[in-house]
């Protein structure tokens, strides 16, 4: 375990099931995942409704689905595979509540007709310190001196180290690239070879302001955005954007390894990629 409560974490890369035979209801679920999310935390930091968005009547749930967007398509495969919830890093519901029509409606009414309870964690997942999407490819990357890092909202949700043997911009993306899928953007506008890094998963292109700033050599998130390319070029740092989804499937794949071991119970990953 290194500095501030980061833990070096290594997701295992193959699409992961797991069979064993326990059930437990929405809201024992519910008061597991809040015993190492930190999702009250965040209740005023991130406009996501963490928790419960869409919960089931009551039933046991033998089988624990995990994704990371709340699409009818990850629904589908969810019930296919007879999953009683879905855990999702991007949910339904965001800031002010919704009208139930058109996609929203359709996605809410799968999900109360197949008895599928949806539970989602936004922020809290890409900030935690050992389970996160950020710690996952902080561990790929083998980063040392584990530190947090990017501020949103009044909170750091991302982190930066340092390689023990420095690392070039290629080998870093073959480290963290999922099932062998491309980078949006490889940027190689700093240093041959890197001997520090900071990471922000997904949507998280403007920090690399913040990773100049701070004089870090290699900065990674998901998505690329034209308004930092010059940032990057002149402040000669190197920048992979690996796609928002591949950046973020770390996390509830760590949360779903997790929930196998420590409830006993059934789990698999929905791998429905976006290629963005």
């Amino acid at each position: 375990m290194s500095i501030s409560g980061f833990g070096v974490v290594k997701p295992r890369l193959s699409l992961y099931t797991a069979k064993m035979n326990n059930a437990l209801n929405s809201g024992s679920l519910d008061k597991f995942f809040k015993s190492f999310l930190d999702i009250e935390g965040f209740s005023s930091a991130d406009n996501s409704h963490n928790g419960i968005q869409v919960d089931n009547d009551g039933s046991d749930i033998r089988k624990i689905a995990f994704g990371v967007d709340a699409g009818l398509e990850t629904f589908k495969r969810a019930a296919g595979a007879g999953a009683g919830m879905l855990f999702v890093h991007h949910g339904l519901l965001w800031g002010s509540s919704l009208p139930l029509t058109g996609n929203t409606r359709s996605r809410i009414k799968f999900l109360l007709d197949n008895n599928i309870c949806l539970y989602a964690v936004h922020l809290p997942l890409d900030q935690h310190p050992q389970f996160g999407n950020n710690a996952a490819l902080a561990g790929m990357l083998g980063l040392k001196n584990i530190e947090p890092f990017g501020i949103h909202h009044g909170k750091k949700i991302g982190c930066k180290g340092t390689f023990t043997v420095p690392l070039t911009i290629d080998d870093a993306v073959k480290k963290i690239s999922f099932m062998d899928r491309p980078p949006l953007g490889v940027y190689p506008f700093g240093k041959k070879e890197n001997t520090s890094c900071a990471v922000v998963s997904g949507g998280a292109s403007g920090d690399a302001r913040q990773a100049i700033d701070e004089g870090i050599d290699l900065f990674v998130t998901g998505e690329n955005s034209h308004t930092v390319y010059h940032d990057c070029l002149e402040g000669k740092l190197n920048m992979i954007a690996g796609g928002h989804y591949s950046t973020e499937v770390w996390g509830v794949r760590s949360v779903m390894q997790h929930c196998a071991a420590e409830l006993k119970i059934d789990v698999e990953f929905i791998d429905v990629p976006t290629g963005l």
